[in-house]
């Protein structure tokens, strides 16, 4: 007997961090989801920088079983991590603020194997997106752009209600456009991409600030330093938006972050920067707006993310000239 459509399912997201390791389990009933259970424990750390990977890999199997117990049984998870990674194998590429050889090191299929159910890699950016698509500040999109403010600039791509992943699930790193060619270093080697601009310890910077969270606090109690540094960043933060929207045409662009909370101190320089620099569509029907679901949208876009490809990997045909996909049961060893 075939099982209902809307027939509600659990789904679990893991949100991979240098700090905290966060999951939380989502009922999914037709197109509504909503929150079971989340929690959060510190991530594992290792003497030897080799050893992280291994150790880590084997708490995220850990807490996805726990999570299991406590609020399953669940039908796929998704792992949100902080880097890039190949989709096809469940091997991590390159992270950021985690230490060890993450090159090659196989994440999705470990996991997968843990707990039983097909598991899916999400760069954490693109979950944080895909979760204020599905219940945040991006619905009723279409099209949207989002930039995730931090220790870096992440972003995600939508089109059609989905994230672009590319060829090789790197497209929507907003923050490495370069937006001056002879701009300071940006950590991926290039020059003047727009996250050497706008990544946390610039904005402390600019501000005058020990931290982007102090900046914020400064400019919103009047601090002249500090307002003068958040209208710098919202410049440059425009000028990158701008070249979205010039390429995309989205409906919306969502920022997240703890820098967002600066809210018009921040907005308006990015507005007026858009305002002055998009030509080709009208600004004025594309809604720049700060995120909703804070730190907890990236376990929750994971958890969606891994719904959505397993059921999106259950209908496709088999395929025969390449390894079985990572996310599958028995994925990558």
């Amino acid at each position: 007997m075939t099982e209902p459509a809307d027939r509600p399912s659990r789904h679990l997201g893991l949100d991979l961090g240098g700090t905290n390791l966060k999951w939380t389990v989502l009922e999914r009933a037709g197109e509504d989801w909503s929150v079971v259970d989340r929690d959060q424990v510190a991530t594992r750390r290792s003497v030897s920088a080799d050893d992280v990977p291994a150790s880590v890999t084997s708490q995220l199997g850990e807490v996805a079983i726990a999570a299991g117990d406590r609020a399953g049984p669940i039908e796929s998870a998704g792992i949100g991590i902080p880097g890039l990674y190949d989709p096809r194998s469940g091997r991590t590429l390159f992270l950021v603020n985690i230490p060890g050889p993450w090159a090659g090191h196989p994440v999705a299929g470990p996991v997968s194997a843990a707990i039983g159910v097909p598991t899916f890699l999400i760069n954490d950016a693109r979950a944080c997106g895909l979760a204020e698509l599905r219940l945040g500040a991006g619905q009723g999109a279409t099209s949207m752009v989002g930039l995730t403010l931090g220790t870096g600039v992440g972003g995600v791509v939508i089109v059609f209600g989905r994230v672009h992943q590319g060829h090789d699930g790197t497209a929507g790193e907003i923050g490495h456009q370069t937006i001056d060619p002879d701009g300071p270093w940006c950590g991926c080697v290039n020059r003047g991409c727009l996250e050497a601009y706008a990544r946390a310890d610039q904005i402390a910077a600019a501000c005058g600030t020990a931290t982007a969270e102090a900046a914020v606090g400064a400019a919103a109690a009047g601090d002249d330093r500090a307002r003068r540094g958040l209208a710098e960043v919202g410049r440059y933060l425009g000028i990158g938006i701008a070249n979205m929207i010039t390429v995309l045409s989205p409906d919306r662009v969502v920022l997240g972050g703890g820098v967002a909370a600066a809210g018009d101190l921040l907005f308006e320089p990015i507005r007026a920067e858009v305002a002055r620099r998009v030509r080709t569509t009208a600004v004025d029907e594309v809604t720049i707006v700060a995120a909703e679901l804070g730190t907890w949208a990236g376990a929750i876009g994971a958890a969606i993310h891994g719904a959505e490809e397993a059921a999106a990997e259950a209908t496709r045909p088999a395929r025969t000239d390449t390894p079985a996909v990572a996310g599958a049961a028995t994925g990558s060893p």
